[in-house]
């Protein structure tokens, strides 16, 4: 009894402790406002103090320039609109967000959600679950509140454990997030900024391999099949037996959140930031009506006729998707064309459903629905102000360089440029995920200092991008910074009232170490076999 006690105290400790330091962090915006401001400070330090670094690929030492210097501030106010629209991401992010908001302001993605999950058997429900909750990601962070609820019903409906299926649904769709069998906005995020910061070491952009929203594909295919297996196991053999001997009840329990999907007042995250909102959310129903099986049959036919004329245009002779040599790799207009593809597939699909549904009345729907997901999006448009002046910056003043440089020189001095080398920039990104739960934010931290160091020593910067998947999901579900955990807890308390955010962290656990070392071993394997992570993308530069 003293043992268990301890050990809970220990872990309440560690997890408090982790709230406080993450408590003390400031928000995105303000976080990058700092950033820019130090590196405006030691840039204009370093030039003064004449600081040069041998930049592979320039024959002549280049000098850091600094802010505070009458170049410096002729850059930033001549430059300060550039630094913004040109911020890659916006451009891909955008564009992808205007086609799913069509397929999920329609009602078809949830409704396909809703038709797997339902019609799953009893035995391989849990599966069906992790492999939803992981691919839910198409959904942005709408898969927070929508699958939890749904895997609740189905489970219950199957005789099992409804928190087993709310447990596991929420845990696949946050630890499994970075990862997905079909193309996303976050892949083009990712991508965006990536190629962002690859001009940083002049060799570099030459050499290496630009990065795609399938720079990652084969990869992401891979893990989300094998972490969806992952986390139905864990779903079927810990968490539900760990919930049964614990005599959770399997009946609503608490009728104060019997409205939790029709009023609440939801924490909701868009474009990686936080804001609080009124959240109208509809009841859910895991079962579909006649008409909506209909408009989903429909709506998956035309996915598949898209995909069919795509695949027929990209295939003929002498098609313009072609490259020079009449192939796809490395480069060619295919795969510059990924935007339109994705924009394609959802848009039409969720069109499609919407009319035979009738959720869409008629094409005028269409921009009300776009322009309900440009609003989804609005605090990434804002924070993407100061993430593209922080990314200009640190590339201009040539501080990234510098970092790059000695960073990989100094990595070749202690003997550590292989694979362990990745071991650790993982490990630092789960690290930092417990504190930094905004991946844009995170990935254009890390990307804008390791993206050129480990180039330097030979990875390609899509390597180090699907290393940084790996470290950035798999934490987050266990951290309290996570505001989607208040969201779940109320979900939880509907079942266990005496549940706190202790009690939700505690039942993330079992999937959050399956997880990262299981999502390890697959980058391991990609690694060791020099499997390519995408179309025409390898593990090392020139491979």
């Amino acid at each position: 009894m003293n043992a268990t006690a301890t050990k809970r105290s220990l872990g309440d400790r560690f997890l408090t402790g982790i709230e406080r330091v993450g408590n003390k962090l400031p928000e995105p915006f303000a976080l990058f406002t700092i950033l820019f401001l130090i590196t405006a400070v030691v840039s204009t330090a370093m030039a003064w103090a004449g600081v040069v670094v041998q930049v592979p690929g320039k024959e002549d030492p280049v000098a850091i320039q600094g802010l505070f210097t009458g170049d410096g501030i002729a850059w930033f106010t001549t430059t300060l609109g550039e630094n913004y629209i040109g911020f890659p991401p916006l451009v891909t992010v955008a564009t992808i967000l205007l086609a799913i908001g069509i397929a999920e302001k329609s009602g078809f993605l949830a409704a396909a959600i809703r038709f797997t999950i339902g019609s799953a058997p009893r035995w391989m429900l849990p599966y069906t679950v992790g492999f939803v909750g992981v691919v839910g990601s198409i959904m942005a962070d709408s898969a927070f509140v929508v699958i939890p609820p749904l895997a609740a019903l189905a489970f219950k409906a199957a005789g099992r454990h409804p928190v087993a299926g709310l447990l596991g649904g929420f845990a696949a769709a946050g630890a499994g997030y970075s990862t997905n069998i079909f193309p996303t906005s976050l892949d083009a995020l990712f991508a965006g900024i990536t190629n962002a910061v690859i001009p940083t070491v002049p060799a570099l952009a030459e050499t290496a391999t630009e990065v795609n929203p399938l720079s990652n594909y084969y990869f992401n295919i891979v893990s989300a099949l094998v972490l969806s297996l992952v986390a139905g196991w864990v779903i079927d053999k810990i968490v539900e037996p760990r919930v049964e001997r614990a005599g959770v009840s399997r009946d609503e329990v608490s009728p104060e959140t019997q409205q939790l999907m029709t009023d609440t007042r939801a924490i909701r995250i868009v474009g990686d930031e936080q804001t609080v909102a009124e959240s109208q959310e509809p009841d859910v129903e895991a079962a579909l009506s006649p008409r909506e099986k209909k408009a989903l049959l429909w709506g998956g036919v035309t996915f598949v006729l898209i995909g069919v004329l795509l695949a027929v245009f990209a295939l003929v002779p002498n098609s313009p998707w072609r490259n020079e040599d009449g192939g796809f790799l490395p480069k060619s207009p295919l795969l510059s064309s990924i935007v339109f593809i994705i924009f394609a597939f959802f848009s039409v699909s969720g069109y499609v459903y919407g009319r035979v549904a009738g959720t869409v009345r008629g094409y005028k729907d269409v921009p009300v629905m776009m322009g309900a997901a440009l609003k989804d999006m609005t605090s990434f448009l804002v924070l993407a102000f100061v993430l593209g002046q922080f990314i200009a910056l640190f590339n201009w003043s040539g501080i990234g360089s510098w970092i790059a440089v000695s960073g990989a020189t100094a990595l070749e001095n202690a003997g550590v440029t292989g694979f362990p080398v990745i071991i650790g920039f993982i490990l630092l990104c789960s690290l930092l995920n417990l504190f930094i739960i905004s991946g844009s934010s995170m990935w254009t931290l890390m990307a804008a200092v390791f993206v050129p160091m480990f180039g330097i020593l030979g990875f390609e910067p899509a390597f180090i991008q699907a290393a940084f998947r790996v470290g950035d999901s798999a934490t987050q579900v266990m951290t309290p910074l996570n505001p989607y955990m208040v969201v779940l807890l109320t979900m939880l308390r509907k079942y266990e009232p005496s549940a706190g955010l202790g009690t939700v962290m505690a039942r993330m656990i079992p999937f959050v170490v399956p997880f990262w070392v299981v999502w390890v071993i697959i980058l391991v394997v990609f690694y060791v076999f020099g499997l390519p992570l995408g179309p025409g993308v390898g593990i090392m530069i020139g491979d």
